[in-house]
């Protein structure tokens, strides 16, 4: 399944919350940790690491639809606040109509958000073609496919390979043998070295497609 990191920003100019005071301070970090849908809004917690953290307090200041906020946190360079939306923003409407799943952090960045998104081409397209529909600027910065090589091993194989690196087969001097393997799984030799080869054909092509990709 392909992993795909996204952007995007509100249309026009008039940069509003989180996304203003991140272009406003484009030299210092903002994050979104965590945004939970609930019957009221989304509730969200976010990470400001700034030189000023007054520029926080600024997000609320001009905000007539944040009624309320927390600081959980402040020092010197880290203010961590949950705040509470009367509504789920366009961003995450598009992300859950469209049957993906929101992965933190979300970064701001010079009034961008960042994010990450493991899913199905079929579900990014949905998610963008929804979110342009609200007038917001969308930009793809790159797609790779990621599959873990043990999630293409059959269960057998997965299991003699995990016996394998469990009795110490693979290590340097091997901590036991073939047929000491072998013996363990209740198979002859020759078996357990086919299922073994097969594994880690498997693993090896995965591996150096992955590096060439």
């Amino acid at each position: 399944m392909p992993s795909a990191r996204v952007k995007f920003r509100p249309p026009g100019n008039h940069l509003g919350g989180p996304f203003r005071i991140s272009a406003e301070h484009p030299d210092d970090e903002f994050r979104i940790l965590s945004a939970y849908p609930h019957d009221d809004g989304l509730l969200v917690i976010m990470e400001a690491r700034t030189s000023d953290p007054t520029v926080v307090d600024d997000l609320f200041d001009d905000a007539p639809r944040t009624p309320s906020h927390e600081v959980l946190h402040a020092d010197e360079r880290t203010v961590l606040v949950q705040f509470s939306l009367p509504f789920v923003p366009p961003p995450y409407r598009a992300i859950f109509s469209s049957g993906n799943l929101p992965q933190f952090p979300h970064a701001l960045e010079d009034g961008w958000m960042v994010c990450e998104l493991t899913t199905s081409q079929e579900r990014l397209s949905r998610f963008r073609d929804e979110l342009e529909a609200t007038g917001f600027t969308f930009e793809v910065d790159w797609v790779r496919q990621s599959v873990d090589p043990t999630d293409l091993l059959t269960d057998r194989q997965r299991r003699f390979v995990t016996a394998a690196i469990e009795r110490g087969y693979y290590d340097t001097p091997r901590q036991c043998s073939l047929t000491d393997l072998a013996d363990d799984l209740g198979v002859s030799k020759s078996t357990a070295s086919v299922v073994l080869h097969r594994a880690e054909e498997t693993i090896v092509k995965e591996f150096f497609a992955e590096s060439d990709a």
